[in-house]
């Protein structure tokens, strides 16, 4: 088994709950409320400061220069076409700088907390252990419901594509990989720790679609 895989297995219940939630299949059966989305885009949102640092942080603390490139490539996509999908949204569901930007929920606060104690660590497989967790629910939710249905307006069908297909599939594979081939390597207190923030991870990805549904 797959260090990786061992963590999502310690994580049962949660994974399951985050990546089958009922806003992901709504999303994309097109059936979402729009206020819900509005909610989750504008929450989302305030994720991608603390996303860019901590990947960035990977991408400092990689062993080598191979192993930091796909996630500099990544991090273009993030504060590209990622960063460029919310504006549009944003101006498509008639959401203005209120809307936008309304006080953090206690879900995303709690992941931002996260994210920036795995950046501030210092070490590569913490910021690993919630960088593959950020990626590998939303990849395993879009993509059994990858394509989208045609009919789909662009803020729910892009919001799946970003997150499936052959190119976003390469982004888990690279970052699963990376703490596949650290594993091994770390001591069983090291190893504990990963454990520990893996878990935390799932956790709040599953609290914050809870919250993003009861909008």
């Amino acid at each position: 088994m797959r260090p990786t895989d061992h963590l999502r297995a310690l994580a049962t219940e949660d994974w399951h709950a985050a990546t089958n939630h009922a806003f992901c299949s709504e999303l994309a059966e097109g059936t979402l409320p729009l206020d819900k989305m509005r909610w989750y885009l504008a929450q989302d949102y305030q994720f991608i400061d603390g996303f860019v640092r901590l990947l960035a942080s990977a991408i400092a603390h990689a062993p080598t220069l191979a192993d930091s490139v796909p996630a500099a490539q990544f991090l273009a996509v993030i504060t590209g076409p990622e960063n460029t999908y919310f504006l549009r949204s944003f101006d498509a569901l008639d959401m203005d700088g209120a809307a936008q930007n309304p006080d953090p929920a206690p879900a995303t606060r709690d992941f931002q907390a996260l994210m920036a104690e795995a950046a501030a660590s210092g070490q590569y497989e913490l910021m690993l252990a919630v960088l593959v967790v950020a990626e590998w629910t939303y990849l395993s939710w879009a993509t059994p419901v990858h394509p989208p249905r045609a009919d789909l307006p662009f803020y729910f069908a892009e919001w799946i594509t970003l997150h499936a297909g052959e190119g976003f599939e390469s982004v888990v594979e690279y970052l699963r990989s990376q703490l596949d081939k650290l594993w091994p390597t770390l001591s069983p207190y090291a190893q504990k720790e990963v454990e520990t923030l893996f878990l935390r991870a799932v956790a709040l990805e599953r609290a914050f679609f809870d919250a993003a549904y009861d909008a």
